[in-house]
């Protein structure tokens, strides 16, 4: 048997170059033009932060205090308003993402926000914004009210205001937050022409303080000796001051709601039970409860403290259940 002699360095490139030539190529194909928009509509609607939309729920808290909540006309309005409300917040999600993209590439967890891992071009993500927050009041003073509409745009200008500049303004930043809250509350009413209680007004702007005040505590409390901190405003304020904030807010808060439980008891022998009175029993334990995740530093965002904590979630629903039969007057 004779062996083969080996191939010269010449021979050997000829013959790779046809081994080459006659294997089958392999070609990566291009980016499918649907899965890049696919791609590109999920970082929108993640920008949009959805897991925040449940906040705009408020727009039924004034109908639900007046009684004016289960009609036809009151429904189609709310649901309406709720997606107006809901845009208008998109829109200022997008356009705050789009602007601080620079900077949220540098953040440990916000550099995998949409805009700043470049999922959504910035271009795009200031257009779809200013879409939204032209198209929302337009449509809200087409199809609900010129009242609305203008609401609805002093709630983008203040937002984008406090995106821009407020947000670094100390104790502003605590009343705009609130004031958004606030607002969400007072959208529905306005929207059905319901006037709005003082002391509807009072609790619910003092609660949303109480809330927003407890949370910049737990982040205050939580980023205490670390190098960092995710609200270059945190570092200005002091554990202490934001302490006696949502303790005053929530001290306010409460004598609001109790003093309209007892001016506004209902109607004489219409109820079998005084639930508005009654109903201050879990209003109270509702914020004592609370309070408890506050003084903690645990007290996050909103819903996430109500749903994750069974006892603060069955009094919420306790005191739900008593505020409608006291407006119901049942």
């Amino acid at each position: 048997m004779t062996e083969t002699a080996p191939l010269t360095g010449g021979a050997r490139t000829r013959e790779t170059a046809l081994l080459e030539q006659r294997a089958p190529q392999r070609h990566t194909p291009p980016p499918r033009k649907g899965s890049f928009l696919g791609s590109l509509l999920r970082g929108l609607l993640k920008t949009a932060r959805p897991k925040q939309w449940v906040k705009n729920v408020l727009v039924v808290a004034a109908p639900a205090a007046a009684g004016q909540l289960f009609t036809r006309h009151a429904l189609t309005q709310l649901a309406l308003v709720f997606t107006l409300f809901t845009a208008c917040a998109a829109a200022v999600y997008l356009i705050n993402d789009a602007r601080d993209a620079e900077a949220d590439r540098a953040h440990p967890t916000k550099r995998h926000r949409p805009v700043a891992a470049g999922q959504v071009p910035v271009p795009v993500a200031h257009a779809v914004g200013g879409v939204l927050a032209a198209l929302a009041p337009a449509l809200a003073a087409w199809l609900v009210s010129p009242v609305v509409a203008a609401l609805l745009t002093a709630y983008l200008g203040m937002q984008l205001a406090y995106c821009l500049s407020l947000k670094h303004v100390l104790v502003v930043d605590l009343v705009v937050v609130t004031t958004g809250f606030l607002m969400r509350a007072m959208i529905g009413g306005v929207a059905l022409g319901i006037p709005l209680s003082r002391w509807f007004l009072i609790t619910t702007g003092f609660g949303a303080l109480f809330m927003v005040s407890a949370k910049r505590y737990s982040e205050a409390v939580q980023m205490a000796g670390k190098g960092g901190t995710t609200r270059a405003l945190l570092t200005e304020y002091t554990t202490g001051y934001l302490r006696f904030v949502w303790q005053l807010a929530a001290g306010v808060a409460v004598l609001g709601y109790c003093l309209w439980a007892l001016e506004e008891g209902g109607v004489p022998h219409a109820s079998v039970l005084p639930w508005r009175q009654l109903s201050m029993v879990a209003f109270i334990l509702a914020i004592l409860r609370y309070a408890v995740f506050a003084d903690r530093g645990t007290a996050g965002e909103p819903e996430d403290v109500v749903l994750r904590d069974r006892a603060l979630a069955l009094i919420a629903l306790v005191w739900l259940a008593m505020y409608a039969l006291a407006v119901a007057n049942w």
